[in-house]
């Protein structure tokens, strides 16, 4: 099977499990599983979560589709980890059982990704658990960060699209096919989310999806693809993670508990809509995304001023809560 048509049907398979299935799953998630409004929501209405159930199942029938150990490695960690949304979704799961069940998922990921790769023992098994020490942490940045309308669906659409052009760009058969399958299932999961939300993706999904943009990168960068190209569609979510639990470490505050200090729920404070946040917030990604890509031209001076112009374009992002209360203030007095 030529690569176009493995691509062509894992985004098909991709999508039609997602608007097939929504439409199935909600209904049975308004009985098991329905997210209360509380103090630190940026919602008001009671409404489903685990919508991103569909989304993980047209990933592994993808991953399945396209075959081999990469695919293996990705399947491992959509379904892993997707099952330990699940269960967090439908009944809540304790912090110690969920860590230790995502570390299993992650390092048999990681090992089936360092596997084919010609190096001593001791480094691939360094490796193999950095790279499930990668996972783990971005997988639960990207739940994190999913918490307003449609935000994460647009993030996993356009990190989909880079990974698929990444993979056009160096020819290869899994980058290509997964990145496609990434960017369709968010694509089609938006339509439910992203205006009024009829359903969250829950742990379920945002597991899944940021399992899935952590296996990508991570097989990115071991193909040789530089480290800018292979994270753009990731540093947005990564700077505002590290930035706000930093802030929170040195605040004194439980830093493990639910919060509501983003900043892209900062700007939610600030009154901006969620369909603003999220547009922003992802044009920013794509924004960080082709910056990323200059890394791919071979021109040292291009690659340095863009990695400087990326870095300022995170550094604005991040301070952008303090310039918004400042505009407030001045409008205020005005």
């Amino acid at each position: 099977m030529s690569g176009d048509i493995t691509t062509v049907l894992a985004a098909v398979m991709c999508g039609t499990a997602v608007v097939v299935g929504e439409p199935i799953t909600i209904p049975l998630l308004r009985r098991a599983a329905i997210d209360v409004p509380g103090d630190r929501s940026s919602h008001t209405v009671p409404t489903p979560r685990g919508g991103g159930a569909p989304v993980a199942a047209g990933l592994l029938l993808a991953a399945a589709l396209v075959g081999g150990a990469t695919a293996t490695a990705f399947a491992i960690a959509i379904a892993g980890f997707g099952l330990i949304g699940l269960g967090d979704d439908l009944r809540g799961l304790p912090v110690g059982g969920r860590l230790a069940m995502q570390t299993a998922a992650s390092a048999a990921a990681g090992a089936l990704l360092v596997g084919h790769l010609a190096m001593p023992t001791a480094v691939l098994v360094g490796l193999a658990v950095s790279i499930a020490a990668w996972v783990i942490g971005f997988v639960n940045a990207f739940n994190f960060m999913d918490g307003v309308n449609g935000i994460s669906g647009a993030h996993a659409f356009v990190g989909g699209i880079v990974y698929a052009c990444l993979g056009r760009w160096r020819p290869d058969e899994f980058l290509g096919p997964a990145g496609v399958a990434v960017a369709v299932g968010a694509l089609a999961f938006l339509p439910w989310n992203f205006g009024r939300a009829r359903v969250f993706l829950g742990d379920v999904g945002s597991y899944a999806l940021g399992a899935a943009l952590a296996v990508l990168a991570t097989y990115a960068v071991l193909g040789g693809i530089p480290a800018e190209a292979a994270l753009g569609p990731l540093a947005l979510y990564i700077a505002d993670t590290a930035w706000t639990l930093q802030r929170r470490i040195r605040a004194g505050e439980r830093w493990l508990e639910a919060h509501r200090t983003h900043v892209y729920q900062q700007w939610c404070d600030a009154g901006w809509s969620h369909q603003r946040v999220t547009a922003i917030a992802t044009a920013t990604t794509a924004l960080l995304s082709l910056l990323g890509a200059a890394s791919l031209t071979g021109h040292p001076t291009l690659r340095l001023v863009a990695d400087v112009t990326a870095a300022g374009v995170l550094i604005t992002y991040l301070r952008s809560p303090v310039l918004l209360m400042r505009r407030a203030a001045a409008q205020a007095e005005a």
